[in-house]
């Protein structure tokens, strides 16, 4: 699925949303918390009033908009909390992970060595709660709908989005610590085609209950 088509599911021409004015909300169990999606409906269960910064799909629309959040921000956040979808790169993944590394999986470092000093690094490293089962995740620019790609990918990471390595990566910038929620909405092959708006709510659910669990005391 290519990346026009996976935005028109959802919306043809999604505009950023941004809440996260001034300083940043307190939430009972974390305070300062600033919650990012891609698409309005993996937040449609994040808490009322809770500051969401909302990005367009892709890496691109992820690093503008949060760099733009966190750039202008009077307080910056004690913490980003990325909520999405991504696709299972194994069998028997469902449910909500926290990421604890996620890489960027169509940037190819084999032949840039000579330059090393000027990229972000390949991998980056993630504090987790300890709370939910965690996962390495591979992030790019293109829905993954093939198992050819699936089983390569696979190598590497158990799952796979869109945005998440910009997001961790812009929050390493500004050093502020960066969490990844990620709800298995597919299985990132054939079948996966057509799907992932048809299941945005409940998957919306489940990230609102995994970050009470990871917020509680």
């Amino acid at each position: 699925m290519c990346f026009q088509t996976l935005q028109a599911a959802v919306d043809p021409r999604p505009e950023p949303r941004r809440t996260f004015l001034g300083s940043p909300g307190s939430l009972a169990g974390m305070e300062n918390v600033l919650f990012v999606a891609a698409v309005d409906a993996e937040a449609s269960h994040v808490p009322e009033g809770a500051p969401l910064l909302i990005t367009g799909i892709g890496t691109v629309p992820a690093a503008i908009e949060l760099t733009n959040a966190l750039a202008s921000a009077e307080v910056l956040p004690e913490r980003v909390i990325n909520i999405g979808t991504a696709g299972a790169l194994v069998d028997d993944h469902s449910g909500v992970f926290e990421i604890s590394h996620v890489r960027k999986h169509d940037f190819h470092l084999d032949v840039l060595s000579d330059v090393s000093r000027y990229l972000l690094p390949e991998v980056i490293e993630l504090e987790t709660s300890g709370k939910l089962p965690t996962a390495t995740l591979a992030t790019g620019d293109s829905f993954i709908s093939d198992t050819q790609t699936r089983t390569r990918l696979a190598e590497e990471s158990q799952l796979c989005d869109m945005e998440g390595y910009a997001i961790a990566a812009v929050c390493r910038k500004f050093g502020v610590p960066c969490t990844l929620l990620k709800q298995v909405s597919d299985t990132a092959n054939e079948e996966s085609y057509g799907t992932w708006a048809s299941v945005l709510d409940r998957a919306a659910e489940e990230l609102a209950e995994a970050f009470d669990t990871v917020s509680a005391d």
